[in-house]
């Protein structure tokens, strides 16, 4: 999976944001030299893509070797095969659409690969993070076991979402694969599920339990529910059991699709503690038929994937052997059907920008 990982060629990348664009080069799936940044200046497209292309243009000129193509993330909605970015809430200038990939590919000569964050965050993880990294722990613990699907999720200033199938990421006909944002809400049908996972959702949850009127960052919450700093703690730690409810809730209709691995993650990550055990009772849970029958909601066990003690049990999971008839050979029969769930060791950042330069390098490649 990590067949990038030495590869000496460089990639343009960019983080875009609102307030700031970060530029870095990627080479070997890790940054070259130190990250570049610039004011956005979304409100003026002729300053935005002066100062996109004056990024890209000073981190190019930091490598050793000339880039071979730029990839990076970027906020839709957008007509990403074709490089259009639609009408941005935070980028008012783009509204009617900005032909922003042939623009770039125009002025640098360069293939443009755009994607969003959270496609990208999904490639990475699979391509070079954590998909790999669990495979190579099954084979060290003997088992026959091989993940090949994942889904990648990032929690923050919103409920982002990509999927990879076999190495493949799911962009979808219209570039909606994967997107997990606008699932039913457990909480409120009517609302999207990510009015109760995101900042804003962890932010209204601890104030309306709370009756806190300060203007407080999930971090802040997150304090106070370790008991850190002044405040309602029950309360703090209510706002992240919704938030692990309900994207749970999500997660278990996306992963009867999918059926692969889950990871996790983003700013609001960090609060594993918190939100975990409502995510994971959500994926355990149990549905109902007409008779009083029950069913297990996903017909695979869902393991915690960063408890250590439990990853011994998801490795051995249930193999027999069994012989074939009419032979005197046998193969191995594993009726164990098992998924897993874990926060990321890999930065958010980073992993997107391996994403970003391993997209580009396969398409090069093919």
């Amino acid at each position: 999976m990590n067949l990038y990982k030495n590869d000496p060629r460089v990639v343009l990348t960019l983080d875009a944001g609102g307030t700031n664009l970060v530029f870095s080069a990627m080479k070997g799936c890790e940054r070259v030299g130190e990250a570049f940044h610039l004011p956005t200046e979304a409100h003026d497209l002729e300053k935005c893509l002066s100062n996109i292309v004056e990024g890209m243009r000073h981190i190019s000129s930091q490598t050793d070797i000339p880039p071979v193509a730029i990839s990076f993330a970027f906020p839709g909605p957008a007509d990403y095969r074709n490089g259009i970015i639609g009408d941005l809430p935070n980028f008012p200038s783009f509204r009617g659409g900005v032909a922003l990939g042939p623009y770039l590919s125009r002025k640098f000569g360069l293939p443009v690969f755009i994607n969003n964050d959270g496609n990208l965050f999904a490639y990475g993880e699979a391509m070079y993070g954590s998909l790999p990294d669990i495979n190579r722990r099954l084979e060290e613990a003997g088992s026959s076991k091989r993940f090949h699907n994942l889904i990648g999720v990032t929690l923050g200033t919103g409920f982002g979402a990509g999927v990879v199938v076999d190495g493949t990421l799911l962009r979808g006909d219209n570039d909606c694969g994967g997107d997990i944002w606008c699932f039913r809400n457990k909480y409120s049908p009517s609302l999207i599920v990510e009015e109760s996972v995101s900042i804003r959702a962890v932010k209204r949850y601890y104030a309306e339990k709370s009756g806190d009127d300060r203007d407080l960052t999930p971090y802040d919450i997150f304090k106070i529910a370790e008991g850190h700093a002044e405040g309602d703690r029950k309360a703090a730690i209510y706002s992240f059991e919704c938030l692990g409810h309900a994207a749970g809730d999500a997660l278990a209709a996306m992963l009867t699709v999918v059926d692969g691995l889950i990871v996790i993650g983003g700013g609001i990550a960090g609060a594993r503690k918190y939100f975990m055990p409502a995510l994971l009772s959500e994926l355990r849970s149990e549905l109902s038929m007409v008779d009083g029958r029950h069913f297990p909601r996903l017909q695979m066990s869902v393991c915690d994937l960063n408890d250590e003690n439990a990853f011994a049990g998801f490795a051995e999971g249930a193999e027999t052997l069994l012989r074939i008839p009419g032979t005197d050979e046998s193969v191995v029969y594993d009726s164990c059907k098992r998924s897993g769930i874990l926060i990321s060791d890999y930065n958010t950042s980073r992993i997107i920008s391996a994403g970003a330069y391993i997209y580009a390098l396969n398409h090069l490649d093919k």
